[in-house]
Formats: structure tokens, C-alpha cells, sequence
């Protein structure tokens, strides 16, 4: 039998807090955690809904081997898409056995309900159309060289040489790009999130390793853009986590290490930051015609002190927020995926709970 848990909380006015504190009310929600039944369980990265309401999830679970293939080792089958109908019913698995799925870190259903999987193994992107099909891939897998040492093998992987650009001028030489700002291009490093405009581009938030820096894509997959370098400064980012764009083309960055969403233009210019709500992990934007931010608060590697998700309007004003860490229904465990297809009622990916959660907000 399912349980359901109402959480109630009365916003407390104590002698102290601040006013950022008193302003944020507590939203009642109801959890339910055993919605759907996973086929092999493992730590959910990514959730998604497409138009016709399936459910996606993305996990770390599977049978993962490595094989020497010439002089590359390869390293397969990592992670898992499992697709769902609305009442949580098993579909089917896409993509099954594919090259690029290694470790899950997010899935995303696209406005013409393709569906993309992000994975920070491979640094591959993939879109799969409705029926399943392969459409388009972004970026490339490493390539592990397997170096002989004594009567076995060891494998390395052989890092490129730091990137160069042209020096200004037509003078000749090379300019190193900053730190963080990655190879123009689709040559991702951990990639996290992507999302995408009206105009069909796509933009990747490529920021879970060395990269800090959002990359832009046209509908074809070809390179248009990045912008982004490591740092604190306006257009600087410090992990990128996550990444959602608005009915009116901006682009909302989750910057981590920063402890801020920075929210840019579609061209990378610089429009705000929004602070005050912990160190964001996944943001959504919800459909509608009033759209709002959730954003949630990632919990520290060696604590559970966090883990409410924020509720905002898109100028930045929170709304209210809900939850705390824990491991029972109605808790969160490093929720690293939100999909907000419509305003109250959520589904959450929880890592650290090897499960997705249904949360329907009670105004």
C-alpha cells in the first residue's frame, strides 16, 4: 500500500533571523516514492516528462564491462533509459547496449518530445526521437590508450594539449584560452544539463569536470557559441550544474561552487545572478503562462544539513520552498533532477535514493 506523507510547516518568526528567513514560507507538498517500479535500481540522475505525459529516468544501473579493442579500451553499459507511461506503467528500455551510456547525469525532453540523455562517462550527448531512433550525437567518447608496463597492461587516457586560439591582429601566434573555457566546440568534460530555445538551439551546460562554460548549438548540431571561463565573476562559473531557459529565450545557469543561478541572454550576455537560495544542483523551469524557477538546494558529499527545493518567480523573488534531506518518502537525497512540465506537481531524481519521487505542491 502507498504512503503518502502531507508535510505541514508554519513559517516561525524567532528572534534573529534574518529577513531573508522570514520572507521564505514553507509550501506543503505531498511525497509519494514508490509511483513507478524501476526494472534494476541504481542512482537516478535524470528524470523528464515528454507532451503525451511518459516518464523518463536515467540511471546509473546496468552491467558494466570494459573490452580492449586495438589499442582503445572500451567501457559500456553503464547506465539505463527507462521510458513509462503516466500511471508509472513500464514501457520500455531505450537505447539499450548504447556506446555513449555510461554515467547517467541527466535526461531532458526536448519541445518536439525527443529525448536527450546527458552522460558525464562518454561526455556524449544523444537524442532519441519518440519512437526510440537515434537522431543526433554531441561530442565524443575518451579514448583510453593502453599502455604495456611489465607482462600486463595499464591504461591511461592521453589528455590533448591545452587548447589554443589565434592571437588578434593577424600577427600570427596563439592565445591560451582561460581556465574552464574548454575547445570551442562539442568537445565536452562531464557535461550536466542541456536545454534549448524557441528557435530549436540547443545549449549545453558542460561543467561537472574542468570546463566551466555553456555551449550553443544550432538545430542541426552544429557549433555556433560558448562563453564561460572558471571564476566568480559575472559570466564565470564554478561547477556547472545544471541549466533551464525561459518562454522568452533567457538562459538560467546553475552555478554551484558560486552558490548562484546566473540567468544570461541567448547570445551569453550577462542579465543577473539570483543568490540567497543555497548551492543550486537542478533547476526547472515550468511551463504555464506564469512560469517559475525550482531550484534545489544539493546537499554537501558528507552531510545531509540540505535539501529543500526552492520555488521562485523569474525576476528572482523567492516564492517558497519545500523539503529537507532524509531517506523516506517525502525526503530528498541529492536531487539532481527536476522536471516541472506543470507547476505543482513535480517529479524529482534522487542520487543518493536510488529513486524518482513524485511531489504534488499543496498552495
Amino acid at each position: 500500500m502507498k504512503r503518502k506523507l502531507l508535510f505541514i510547516a508554519a513559517v516561525t518568526f524567532a528572534a534573529g533571523t534574518t529577513l531573508l528567513a522570514q520572507s521564505v514560507p514553507e509550501i506543503n507538498y505531498v511525497g509519494d516514492a514508490d509511483f513507478l517500479s524501476l526494472p534494476a535500481y541504481g542512482e537516478v540522475a535524470g528524470v523528464a516528462t515528454d507532451s503525451r505525459g511518459n516518464i523518463y529516468v536515467y540511471a546509473r544501473t546496468g552491467n558494466p564491462y570494459a573490452e580492449i579493442g586495438g589499442e582503445r579500451t572500451f567501457y559500456h553499459s553503464g547506465s539505463r533509459l527507462f521510458q513509462f507511461d503516466a500511471s508509472g506503467k513500464f514501457i520500455k528500455e531505450v537505447g539499450q547496449g548504447t556506446y555513449g551510456m555510461d554515467f547517467a547525469q541527466q535526461v531532458r525532453v526536448d519541445p518536439e518530445d525527443n529525448v536527450w540523455t546527458v552522460d558525464a562517462g562518454s561526455n556524449v550527448l544523444m537524442k532519441f526521437a519518440p519512437d526510440g531512433g537515434l537522431l543526433l550525437v554531441l561530442g565524443r567518447k575518451p579514448e583510453a590508450i593502453n599502455v604495456r608496463t611489465g607482462p600486463g597492461l595499464k591504461a591511461r587516457l592521453i589528455d590533448p594539449d591545452p587548447p589554443v586560439l589565434p592571437a588578434g591582429g593577424g600577427g600570427g601566434g596563439a592565445a591560451q584560452l582561460p581556465p574552464g573555457a574548454g575547445v570551442p566546440g562539442n568537445s565536452f568534460n562531464r557535461p550536466s544539463d542541456v536545454t534549448w530555445d524557441s528557435a530549436g538551439n540547443t545549449y549545453v551546460a558542460d561543467g561537472f569536470g574542468t570546463n566551466n562554460r555553456i555551449a550553443k548549438f544550432n538545430r542541426d548540431g552544429n557549433f555556433v557559441k560558448s562563453w564561460g571561463s572558471t571564476g566568480s565573476a559575472q559570466g564565470q562559473f564554478n561547477g556547472v550544474r545544471g541549466i533551464a531557459s525561459d518562454a522568452g529565450g533567457n538562459i538560467y545557469v546553475a552555478d554551484a561552487g558560486n552558490k548562484r543561478i546566473q540567468v544570461f541572454d541567448s547570445e551569453g550576455n550577462f542579465k543577473s545572478a539570483i543568490s540567497g537560495v543555497g548551492t543550486p544542483q537542478a533547476i526547472c523551469i515550468s511551463g504555464g503562462s506564469t512560469q517559475y524557477l525550482y531550484s534545489s538546494n544539493s546537499n554537501d558529499p558528507e552531510s545531509m544539513d540540505n535539501g529543500e527545493i526552492y520555488k521562485l518567480t523569474l525576476s528572482g523573488q523567492v516564492a517558497g520552498k519545500f523539503g529537507r534531506a532524509g531517506k523516506i518518502e517525502g525526503e530528498f537525497g541529492m536531487v539532481n533532477a527536476i522536471d516541472c512540465r506543470t507547476e505543482n506537481n513535480l517529479i524529482l531524481g534522487e542520487v543518493w535514493n536510488w529513486r524518482a519521487q513524485k511531489v504534488a505542491l499543496r498552495p
